[in-house]
């Protein structure tokens, strides 16, 4: 009568390796559309680079004393900011933007 029990396990046993042969193809698909969504990153990526506006010498030197400017005035009223923020502003009143 126990040799009952053990006939169940056997149909357990297959109905296991016939669902872990179904996830295979599903795995194999996962990576394919992992590798195509970093393909499409990659391209985006190298898409959105932006050209870097080169400063002559002469409009560094009057950015460079407009953002010494800012930084003093900045200093002497107590206002929170940083050197690239004066710098910033600095480029801003110079182009006129």
């Amino acid at each position: 009568m126990p040799a009952k029990k053990s006939t169940p396990k056997i149909v357990a046993t297959k109905a296991s390796a016939a669902t872990t042969a179904k996830k295979a193809p599903a795995k194999k698909a996962a990576k394919k559309t992992a590798k195509k969504v970093a393909k499409k990153a990659a391209v985006k990526k190298t898409a959105t680079k932006k050209p870097v506006a080169k400063v002559s010498p002469e409009n560094y030197e009057t950015i460079a004393h407009a953002a010494y400017l800012n930084y003093r005035r900045r200093m002497d009223l107590g206002l929170p900011g940083d050197h690239d923020s004066d710098w910033l502003e600095a480029v801003k009143s110079i182009s006129g933007k």
